[in-house]
């Protein structure tokens, strides 16, 4: 191990590794359930992509472990299946979106052995890596808020709101709040995981005592699993092979608007994954003085690997999990941690009863916790000067406020180049940063024209 993942190095330990690859891994274990249920009304396999999303989650993530050597864990992106599913596969069948995912994993498996994501990535300023940090706590924080119901959004009065505090699903949700802080506040070594324990364990009692009650229509289902061991359900039906056999007939979509489709895909993958790395690594402090990550062009090929081997088998665009800070904030510093998320999720196959049992308000604390420990890294960004220091608010203030990592990024690239064009300062911005600004605009041009 020590060979292998350099642990003396990091200032870690194999149980401080393992514990932490176990937080990750509870903390995104809920893609399981929310993966199939997306692309399973494109007509797809519910079976078929539960397994494609453990097996391809499970042979990405041990990628980056030996590749990388980095605490980065994958799976099929959020967001991501859900424009593949409601977007483009209700429209033009999931064999459609699947050949689109491929073709872009194909694309970019190219961009990664080329170092043009890597030049990307080099190419965004310190500033703005703090501030896809802070803003990624945000947005995680919210998705924790939102799960565990003490928030609520799509309100008619307001787009925002505060839940209802007297569901029980909130109750249980703040009283893991609590113990989750209390144990981070005494310094017990995995406290994100022993809190996502606490939470479900109290969640089991209270509908053993009947005051949780399952009703799967409220969306409160039953917190006991229905069994402990079932088999791996079969992907046959589901893969790329049979996307192309349905294809052959008829493609059912334009070339031009294919490609607008697989470039939707390539954006957001590419810039998921830059914010979801720049933020994880601050946390961590694996990045140098000028803000960079050594080996980013193996942790963008294990990326890539991810996305081209789930498209294969059947499931959404694979890419570097934002969840993979829990894991960090618990110690995780090797591949040790991405190795263990590894062997979990191909243990999830076989045990899917029990994850499936693991309910969104017990992972909830972990979640806005795990976002107080990414913006504190604010502090480091320069708001003295306006033109460094209001881009990364933009940045930050999109994040959570539109859902979404890749539009902080956009605007919060965008903003800085033209602010820094627009006062002088032009000769501090660097060809890559006007090369992607240009992307960006034709990004917006796309989405307002084709709706992507």
């Amino acid at each position: 191990m020590e060979k292998l993942f350099k642990l003396k190095e990091r200032n870690t330990t194999v149980t401080t590794e393992i514990m932490a690859g176990i937080t990750t891994f509870m903390t995104m274990a809920y893609i399981l359930i929310v993966n199939p249920n997306f692309l399973s009304v494109t007509g797809m396999s519910w079976g078929g992509v539960f397994t494609a999303t453990a097996l391809s989650s499970a042979i990405a993530t041990l990628t980056m472990a030996l590749l990388a050597n980095y605490p980065f864990a994958l799976a099929p992106g959020m967001g991501l299946n859900a424009f593949f599913a409601f977007t483009i596969g209700l429209k033009f069948g999931w064999q459609v979106a699947l050949l689109a995912v491929f073709t872009e994993g194909i694309v970019f498996l190219v961009l990664s052995l080329f170092r043009v994501r890597e030049a990307i990535f080099e190419a965004i300023p310190r500033n703005l890596k703090y501030a896809v940090s802070a803003g990624i706590g945000l947005f995680i924080a919210f998705i924790g808020l939102v799960n565990g119901g003490l928030v609520k959004m799509d309100i008619p009065d307001a787009p925002v709101t505060l839940g209802d505090i007297n569901n029980i699903t909130v109750i249980l949700m703040l009283a893991g709040m609590v113990v989750t802080m209390i144990l981070l506040g005494k310094n017990v070594k995995g406290a994100l995981f022993w809190g996502i324990i606490a939470t479900w364990l109290m969640g089991i009692v209270c509908q053993v005592a009947g005051w949780y009650v399952v009703d799967p229509d409220a969306g409160r289902f039953s917190l006991i699993p229905d069994g402990i061991f079932s088999l791996p359900p079969s992907f046959a039906g589901n893969t790329i092979v049979d996307a192309f056999s349905h294809v052959t007939g008829g493609f059912g979509i334009g070339i031009f608007e294919f490609i607008a489709v697989v470039f939707a895909f390539l954006f957001v993958d590419v810039f998921d994954t830059v914010g979801t790395v720049i933020g994880v690594s601050e946390k961590a402090g694996f990045t140098d003085k000028d803000g960079n990550l050594p080996k980013i062009r193996q942790v963008l090929l294990a990326d890539a690997i991810g996305t081209t081997f789930g498209s294969f088998i059947g499931t959404s665009t694979v890419t570097t999990y934002v969840e993979s800070a829990s894991g960090v904030a618990d110690g995780g510093r090797t591949g040790l941690t991405s190795l263990t998320v590894a062997a979990l999720f191909t243990l999830s196959l076989f045990f899917s009863p029990i994850f499936a049992a693991i309910p969104a308000f017990a992972t909830a604390p972990a979640l806005v916790l795990v976002g107080f420990f990414m913006i504190q890294c604010v502090v480091k960004i320069d708001f003295t000067d306006v033109t460094e220091g209001i881009p990364a608010f933009i940045a930050i203030a999109i994040m959570p406020l539109a859902y979404s990592i890749a539009d902080g990024i956009i605007f919060g690239i965008l903003s800085y180049v033209v602010l820094k064009v627009c006062t002088g300062k032009q000769k501090e911005v660097s060809i890559v940063m006007y090369i992607v600004a240009v992307l960006f605009i034709a990004k917006l041009i796309t989405t307002a024209v084709l709706g992507y």
